[in-house]
């Protein structure tokens, strides 16, 4: 019996010397947090998808804490929460924020199987990265998508999905965030985050094709052949350059009068979320003084 109330006593004190010792180092190496961190971190999406710079939310939240300490939240925006996120954020910290413009996901190529017709097979693993590592792909175009869907798989929102007629991956705008999760994963840089416009409406050059215009014209039907007419029509505002071989519209100065669109020989430049044009003679009776 004694040497059972040993044995208690022993452990006893082993357990409490433990305890002690394990309070004074937690004690000691506490590392403590500032409470507001957990604030601004309980308003955020937890997309944690990386499109603020910074790894997740937590991690956002953290910086917007710092840069509270200076005074200001400029540079430090939620791309999947966008402005009322933001405004939350703000009050918590008790600073202002700024209007944000709302970015979204383009996909810059409208090759699709009837554009680019295959002239390959691809059997091996469903990645884009993958295949592009491999060669050309199933087409004659080094720069298309290659429609496996690595984009739809990095996704958080749920905002990208493969079209099973045209082989392309399709934005929901009402649901994309901006946060560029998909243009990274994308081998070929055909994905590109861009300002959402009023009322959604931009125009697009929708290719990524770097070559010359003959070679581009045979991989694809759709395909920029950098012959410069939409640079000629936008003169005035100068919003479209050629580099490459291949236009590219600055958002920031297209005035979205889509006369660029309509002088593309190719078709490659497309308008988003316009309403339909009015027949030309319909038009040109509208425009007639009564």
């Amino acid at each position: 019996m004694n040497v059972i109330l040993i044995a208690v006593i022993v452990l006893g004190i082993i357990g409490l010397a433990s305890a002690v010792v394990l309070y004074v180092i937690s004690s000691k190496f506490a590392v403590k947090e500032d409470p507001r961190i957990g604030q601004v971190s309980s308003v955020l999406p937890q997309a944690n998808c990386g499109g603020c710079g910074f790894p997740g939310c937590s991690g956002f939240a953290a910086a917007c804490v710092k840069a509270a300490d200076e005074g200001s939240l400029e540079g430090k925006h939620c791309p999947v929460g966008g402005q009322p996120v933001m405004e939350q954020v703000a009050d918590i910290l008790g600073l202002s924020v700024g209007e944000i413009t709302p970015m979204v996901a383009v996909v810059r190529c409208n090759g699709n199987c009837e554009n680019r017709p295959r002239t390959a097979e691809y059997d091996g693993a469903a990645s884009c990265r993958v295949q592009n590592m491999t060669g050309m792909g199933e087409t004659a175009c080094a720069y298309g998508c290659l429609g496996c869907g690595d984009c739809v798989s990095k996704c958080h929102l749920g905002a990208i999905t493969m079209d099973p007629d045209t082989g392309l991956p399709v934005v929901d705008e009402e649901l994309c965030g901006g946060c560029g999760g998909c243009a990274k994963a994308c081998p070929r840089g055909i994905i590109e985050v861009m300002p959402k416009g009023p009322k959604g409406r931009k125009v697009v050059v929708l290719c990524n094709n770097k070559d010359k215009g003959a070679i581009a014209n045979k991989a694809c039907k759709v395909a920029c052949i950098g012959c410069g007419k939409c640079v000629k029509t936008c003169d005035k505002f100068e919003a479209i350059t050629i580099e490459n071989n291949l236009a590219h519209i600055d958002q920031d100065k297209c005035k979205k009068c889509r006369k660029c669109e309509e002088a593309c020989p190719k078709g490659a430049i497309v308008a988003f979320n316009f309403p339909p044009r009015k027949p030309k003679a319909e038009a040109e009776e509208t425009q007639k003084p009564e």
